[in-house]
């Protein structure tokens, strides 16, 4: 069970690093990026949700 905290904290850790290039070499387009984001609904943001973590499943089983 420690392997498995461990394995979801690095992670975790990596997520943060691909969040993080973005915002860290282009802060302008992010900004507009996360303004334009601010005017789509919250439906439309679900959908998008949904299928990211539907894709991340499908991934992680591929993978194992």
């Amino acid at each position: 069970m420690a392997e498995l905290w461990r394995e979801l904290l690095i992670a975790f850790c990596l997520m943060l690093v691909i969040e993080g290039i973005l915002p860290f070499l282009y802060p302008q387009r992010w900004r507009r990026l996360v303004a334009r984001l601010a005017e789509v609904d919250d439906g439309a943001i679900r959908v998008i949700g949904a299928i990211s973590m539907l894709l991340g499943i499908l991934m992680l089983y591929l993978i194992h």
